[in-house]
């Protein structure tokens, strides 16, 4: 009876240390690539849409600054100028009391300057990203994103 025991015993420490076959990982690792499949495409649309709500909050917040410039100066910066005035003073700005950004210009979520017009064509000013693909013009993720 006890002889039974340790057969018993022994077969079931064989069958746990097998591991799984072949066939067992190949279909786990189809169903991770289907999921991927499904699941990839929406998480990366999602990033791109982020990063519109992005350049639009700095598009905004730059906005403000240069209204604050304006206040102090009396006028909006030059396009010579530059965003750049509104972190450090420019030479001609006797009123200027900056820094009107805390931690200087920031680029546009895909790694560009964006673009400072005055006069603007569209307003007081024309400030804008050319989006993704960093050229006038496009859609969507390519789209240029204003402050018109």
């Amino acid at each position: 009876m006890r002889e039974t025991g340790y057969l018993i015993k022994g077969l079931a420490t064989r069958r746990s240390r097998r591991g799984f076959t072949l066939l067992e990982l190949l279909v786990v690792m189809v169903i991770i690539g289907l999921l991927a499949g499904y699941v990839g495409p929406k998480y990366f649309s999602q990033i791109g849409k982020s990063e519109i709500k992005v350049a639009r909050a700095q598009i905004d917040a730059l906005g403000k600054a240069l209204d604050q410039f304006r206040l102090d100066n009396g006028h909006y910066p030059s396009t010579e100028q530059g965003l750049a005035s509104l972190v450090t003073r420019p030479a001609n700005e006797a009123r200027w009391d900056g820094p009107y950004l805390q931690k200087g210009v920031p680029a546009d979520p895909w790694g560009n300057a964006y673009v400072f017009i005055m006069p603007g064509e569209h307003g007081e000013y024309d400030l804008l990203s050319y989006g993704r693909d960093g050229s006038p013009g496009g859609d969507g993720e390519a789209g240029d994103i204003t402050n018109w």
